[in-house]
């Protein structure tokens, strides 16, 4: 009895080890291409399958991680699954130098993010899929960079992506692969192309701001020529103001002289021009001078000023 319980222990142990190598859990957004006798039999969505373990097998496929390491390096590692990723993933490609086309060489590294949409052909169309993606973005770079010069590259990011990725995504097509997008990270041309950037990013500010100054130095000089201009316009019309408002004046004054000679017979405007010596005489006296001519007609001017003002005392 015993060699035959022994025998049913191993029996039982070796069915269930059978049944345990056949069952086979795939978890959400994750699929297994089975393979029967070596050809492809079925795929295996997310939830518990049985398949027979001896007949049936997994097909295992090169998956790519990046990581970093504790300098800050790019690691990238692949290694074999049996489980196809079925959400978006990111590579990260080493940097790697492309020549412009006017012949200047810079340094790139960018990132690819791609999803698997067909397990199938990533499995078969392709022998190793994340060298293929690599190698192939490698190459649209250089491309898509080779038709370009450097300052129209470092100005362009958004339209080379978008262009690598319209390349990428119609040749990755039939490995059942959708690239969504593609990022490049740094741009990086020599340290010889860099400085002579910097010291043409210098002198255009350096141009710029003489431009500035020498075009607010002339509205300067325009602002105050014309506010000078305003001012000899406003001077002048003041002058021309008070002479209009002088000779009014003595218009008037004039006018009644006249009106209060009449009488005597005296003429007004000669009147006037007595009382214009008399000032003028005053000037001279303050002078010190002591000799003073005067000429003939002064003393009859002056006859008439006293006749006048006895009048006026009268």
């Amino acid at each position: 009895m015993e060699p035959i319980i022994f025998v049913l222990v191993v029996l039982a142990i070796l069915v269930l080890s059978i049944i345990s190598k056949g069952l086979i859990i795939v978890r959400q957004a994750e699929v297994v291409i089975i393979e029967r006798l070596g050809r492809y039999y079925k795929t295996l969505d997310s939830g518990l399958h049985l398949i027979v373990p001896i007949f049936d097998r997994a097909r295992p496929i090169q998956w790519r991680y990046t990581r970093q390491d504790y300098r800050g390096n790019v690691v990238v590692q692949q290694r074999s699954e049996n489980r196809i990723d079925l959400r978006e993933t990111v590579y990260d490609f080493p940097r790697q130098n492309v020549i412009t086309s006017d012949n200047v060489t810079i340094n790139i590294n960018a990132l690819l993010y791609f999803q698997v949409t067909d397990p199938y052909k990533a499995v078969y169309e392709i022998g190793n899929l994340p060298e293929a993606i690599e190698k192939l973005t490698q190459t649209s770079l250089r491309n898509v960079i080779g038709e370009l010069q450097l300052d129209k590259t470092l100005i362009s990011r958004d339209t080379i992506n978008a262009k690598l990725r319209d390349i990428l995504d119609e040749a990755t097509d039939k490995w059942g692969v959708k690239v969504n997008r593609v990022e490049l990270q740094d741009i990086l041309p020599p340290e010889e192309i860099k400085t002579a950037m910097e010291k043409e990013m210098r002198a255009e500010r350096d141009k710029r701001a003489k431009i500035l100054q020498g075009d607010g130095e002339r509205e300067y000089q325009v602002r105050v020529a014309e506010g000078e201009r305003q001012a000899k316009i406003a001077r002048a019309d003041g002058e021309a103001q008070s002479k209009l408002l002088v000779a009014e004046a003595e218009k008037k004054s004039i006018q009644m002289i006249q009106e209060a000679v009449v009488s005597t017979g005296t003429d007004a405007a000669q009147y006037q021009l007595a009382l214009k010596y008399i000032q003028a005489f005053e000037g001279l006296v303050q002078q010190g001078d002591k000799t003073v001519l005067l000429p003939y007609e002064s003393s009859a001017l002056l006859g008439s000023v006293k006749s006048l003002e006895s009048i006026f005392k009268k």
